[in-house]
């Protein structure tokens, strides 16, 4: 994808433009500056279009960003649904590690996890956005959580070990993980963190 996003005008008639680029364009934006770092000069030069414009195609700047997160989400944590198919508990945590470090250093642009920035970033002032990030990430982790509870029953997890605190172990890794890539951590150390985390898995 380029951004700007392409744009054409018709004599006499409003410029168009393709929705779907410019929402990944200001994807992009929101990805390096976090909610409150992106301003509404830089998302709509990035996206190509004019401000009347943004407002009546994505509503507002907090609109848009909710937009963002849903294309985030189905384009760059696919991996997630992916993990949670795998047959083992250890299976599932190392297709999320592995997803995740692809997301997080896939590009030198957009590093680390949206969610994360955007709940790093965020002061009190932006509270519907952080409420509205956790929620999401919520939902992610009730999912899991439900995995592990699966693997415990079939034996997979040893008798004793707890489903939550595992989700809780697993993600607070990945949110770790995020803040390092946006850090500047290469892949390589950040596969090293992953692979120690590893040996301690609960194995039965």
């Amino acid at each position: 994808m380029t951004c700007a996003a392409t744009t054409t005008k018709a004599r006499g008639r409003p410029r168009e433009f393709d929705p779907e680029t410019a929402l990944g364009c200001a994807l992009q934006v929101f990805w390096r500056h976090g909610y409150e770092g992106a301003s509404l000069a830089e998302l709509t030069e990035a996206m190509g279009i004019t401000k009347p414009s943004l407002y009546a195609c994505f509503g507002n700047k907090e609109a848009l960003f909710k937009q963002a997160l849903d294309l985030y989400e189905r384009d760059k944590l696919a991996y997630m649904r992916a993990a949670l198919e795998a047959p083992t508990s250890r299976g599932v945590a190392e297709r999320l590690f592995t997803g995740a470090l692809d997301t997080y250093c896939g590009s030198t642009e957009t590093q680390g996890c949206l969610g994360v920035m955007s709940l790093v970033a965020c002061t009190t002032e932006d509270s519907s956005i952080r409420e509205h990030v956790i929620a999401r990430r919520k939902s992610s982790e009730t999912a899991l959580t439900a995995r592990f509870q699966a693997a415990l029953e079939e034996g997979d997890l040893p008798e004793g070990t707890d489903p939550v605190v595992l989700t809780h172990c697993v993600t607070t890794v990945l949110q770790g993980l995020s803040v390092k890539a946006q850090g500047g951590a290469t892949r390589d150390e950040l596969d090293q963190v992953v692979a120690a985390f590893l040996t301690m898995w609960p194995g039965r």
